[in-house]
């Protein structure tokens, strides 16, 4: 009779777990084909914020090369002004030179140098001609020297014509180039615009993929806890445990009435929804116990874990940061704990999560941090450095080398197991020791 008992109990189990993996299995594959979406889009985010980085870039030495060409434009009008301010003092120094010859050439002819004979005669003879002579020799000193003045000021006035022609020409090449420079300019900010514009979407969507995997999560769960009571309810009644049969025996009337075969056996009983540990003096929880399909993966950083559900803060402490560069999925959750043996110790989420808080924010254990989503990476949770976020405490002590476990990581991993969470799996010794004040576990 015992051993019927047995048998259908661990029938009634094995519906029961089976009906519990059926579900689980939904789950994972529902959340499985959300997680490859969000994955791409992650990446195209990536891709596109790099791309409209490198084209920022571009646009930026546009401008810098717009300004050199400008002030290079604005000095050859400075010269190209000043030139014809040096042409217009040349042209008016060759007029009052030909003014100033004309004058004197009229003098010369009233003054009668180019007289006849008997005009000459009549004058009164060598006195005369002296005067005439000198006249004479003074009016080809000025013709002389008027001459050679006119000559150096075409000269200087050829030079500086040739000078602005050449000006000119670089003025018209400058200008053209400050025309390309602008068109180029203008198509790299319209790239940069369309850029902004799918990262945007991209983004939009993404949000709307994790909501959509959000709420296929909980249909699934619903969906996971009503094929469990199915199975409660379909699985056989167990019949009463029989009464041992009388015994003369002295031992067999100690017997208790009830024998520890007919208890009700643990895996028939219905699963309960995870619960937080006991609180503890310093008032810490168990961060994942409402994580569904909870998977403990290897320590290295921190501890390595697998699965979907909310993600809660280990105590009380402030936000300091949501997200992180060089993550993967962009997410690094570090909030600094303000009460118990780790108070002042800085505790990080990083990975597949959409955060659920923002930097300055107030949480305790009973705060949501963010929600875990199934994607390629799963998250990693363990000690951060608060001084150089998004760094852990294991790569500021260069203990990580990217494959092995550190000191820090086995740290957490055993202050994981303090609250109630599961280990991580240690796959090497761990790399580093712990400074000679960090708390033990």
């Amino acid at each position: 009779m015992f051993a019927l008992l047995r048998r259908r109990r661990v029938h009634a189990a094995v519906a029961t777990l089976s009906a519990l993996t059926i579900a689980i299995a939904g789950v994972i594959a529902s959340s499985g084909s959300a997680a490859a979406t969000i994955g791409a889009d992650q990446t195209n985010m990536a891709q596109l914020e790099q791309q409209i980085a490198a084209q920022g870039a571009h646009a930026q030495s546009l401008v810098n090369r717009y300004n050199e060409v400008q002030a290079h434009l604005d000095a050859v009008d400075a010269q190209i002004a000043h030139d014809q301010g040096r042409v217009a003092a040349d042209q008016d120094i060759e007029a009052a030179t030909t003014s100033a010859l004309r004058r004197l050439a009229i003098k010369a002819y009233v003054s009668g140098t180019g007289m006849d004979s008997p005009t000459f005669a009549m004058l009164g003879g060598t006195s005369s001609i002296t005067t005439m002579l000198e006249q004479n020799q003074y009016v080809g000193a000025v013709n002389t020297k008027f001459a050679d003045t006119l000559t150096t000021l075409h000269l200087d006035q050829a030079r500086t014509q040739d000078a602005r022609s050449s000006l000119r020409s670089e003025q018209a090449q400058a200008m053209k180039t400050l025309r390309q420079l602008t068109t180029a300019h203008e198509a790299a900010t319209a790239a940069i615009a369309v850029d902004e514009a799918q990262l945007s979407r991209i983004n939009g969507d993404l949000r709307s993929l994790l909501a959509a995997a959000g709420e296929r999560r909980h249909a699934a769960q619903v969906a996971a806890e009503r094929a469990l009571a199915t199975a409660r309810l379909s699985a056989p009644p167990e019949p009463p445990s029989p009464s041992p049969s009388p015994s003369p025996s002295p031992a067999a009337t100690s017997q208790p009435a009830s024998s520890p075969e007919a208890a009700p056996s643990p895996s028939t009983s219905p699963p309960q929804p995870p619960s937080p540990p006991p609180a503890s003096s310093s008032g810490y929880g168990n961060p994942l116990r409402a994580v569904v399909a909870l998977s403990a993966e290897r320590i290295d950083q921190g501890v390595d874990f697998s699965g979907f559900g909310s993600i809660y803060a280990i105590g009380n402490g402030v936000v300091l940061s949501t997200v992180g560069s060089g993550w993967p999925g962009g997410t690094f959750i570090a909030y600094r704990l303000t009460d118990g043996p780790a108070s002042g110790l800085v505790v990080y989420a990083a990975e597949d999560i959409e955060p659920s808080v923002q930097v300055g924010a107030i949480v305790t254990s009973s705060t949501v941090v963010g929600h875990m989503y199934a994607g390629p990476d799963g998250i990693e949770t363990g000690w951060a450095d608060g001084a150089a976020l998004p760094n852990t405490m294991a790569r500021t002590y260069g203990q990580f080398n990217g494959l092995n476990s550190t000191a820090f990581g086995y740290n957490f991993s055993r202050f994981l197991q303090t609250v109630g969470a599961p280990a991580g799996i240690s796959e090497s010794p761990p790399t580093g020791v712990l400074p000679a004040s960090w708390p033990r576990w």
